[in-house]
């Protein structure tokens, strides 16, 4: 038994050693045609592919089965964190709509109360943002609507939220709006809740400040800033932005509108405002002249006069 396992012993080793050595030739020469660049080996390796690879669907089948539940089971994570996301942004829709119910209904009744009939001339025309020319030393952007839609200089934009700018120059279908960073844009506001009065300066950069403040110690960081109404530019009431204390220690207005993102600008169509004709009755009344009376009006004046005495002694 021991001389026939020594036997099979001597005769597997060198089959093996064989088959090993032809199986390192193979796998050489298949790496040597893989990696001679020649277009005879090229068409050849293109055969081979043909010939070889249809034929070996069944073997990757295992393979691509079990990539396909991995791509599942992936597609099926994803989902579910999706749908716990949308489950919780449902529920936060939940709470804005309860809160939005809430406060109209609480609008509904103080217009109400105090008998507020809105502007039916408030409207907008929604202008494309075309270009934007903002630079350290202008801040504006020119919009799709002018003259033909009925723009004219002066009136308010709005990106949706916030108040953006003014009308500075009409065209015959563009408009160019002065932003409120702008170094020449000047509008008075309202800090609310204190009610104090202000303006809003541009100073080129992305937090304006505000100058002429009434009373500056009843102004807080997180006041709402609206458009104040006053001589006639803006109408009243506007979102502006919210009081932010700059670097400087000094009172900015962060604004509500989204500089970084203007695709559409709303244009408020506001009322006309008469232009002055007579300013001078504006400032004092009319007064008679106080140069020296005539002739006609002094013999006047003393019939008056005699009349008067005449009068006292009967």
């Amino acid at each position: 038994m021991a001389y026939e396992r020594n036997t099979n012993t001597e005769y597997f080793n060198p089959i093996r050693r064989i088959l090993i050595g032809v199986l390192l030739l193979l796998l050489l020469g298949i790496f040597l045609v893989w990696r001679i660049d020649s277009p005879r080996v090229e068409r050849f390796r293109a055969q081979i592919t043909d010939q070889i690879v249809p034929s070996f669907d069944w073997a990757l089948a295992p393979f691509t089965f079990v990539g396909n539940v991995f791509n599942d089971f992936q597609s099926y994570q994803r989902i579910y964190e999706q749908n716990q996301e949308l489950k919780r942004e449902l529920q936060q829709m939940k709470a804005w709509k309860e809160a939005a119910l809430q406060l109209e209904q609480k609008n509904a009744k103080l217009l109400d109360l105090n008998n507020v009939r809105l502007d039916p001339k408030l409207t907008f025309v929604t202008g494309v943002v075309l270009a934007d020319s903002g630079s350290p030393f202008r801040q504006s952007v020119l919009v799709n609507v002018g003259e033909r839609d009925g723009i004219q200089d002066g009136w308010a934009t709005m990106d949706g939220i916030g108040l953006v700018g003014r009308v500075s120059g009409v065209g015959r279908s563009t408009a160019r709006v002065i932003l409120l960073t702008d170094s020449n844009s000047r509008i008075p506001v309202t800090i609310q809740p204190s009610g104090q009065k202000a303006m809003l300066a541009g100073d080129n950069t992305a937090l304006p400040p505000i100058d002429f403040i009434e009373s500056p110690e009843l102004v807080r960081p997180g006041d709402r800033v609206v458009s104040s109404g006053d001589g006639g530019v803006f109408p009243a009431g506007l979102l502006v932005g919210h009081v932010a204390q700059g670097s400087d220690r000094r009172l900015r207005v962060r604004l509500a509108a989204d500089y970084e993102r203007l695709e559409f600008l709303r244009v408020l169509r506001s009322r006309v405002v008469e232009p002055l004709t007579d300013p001078g009755h504006l400032l004092a009344p009319a007064f008679p002249p106080t140069g020296p009376a005539t002739p006609a009006e002094a013999a006047e004046g003393s019939a008056e006069a005699g009349a008067g005495e005449a009068a006292e002694n009967g």
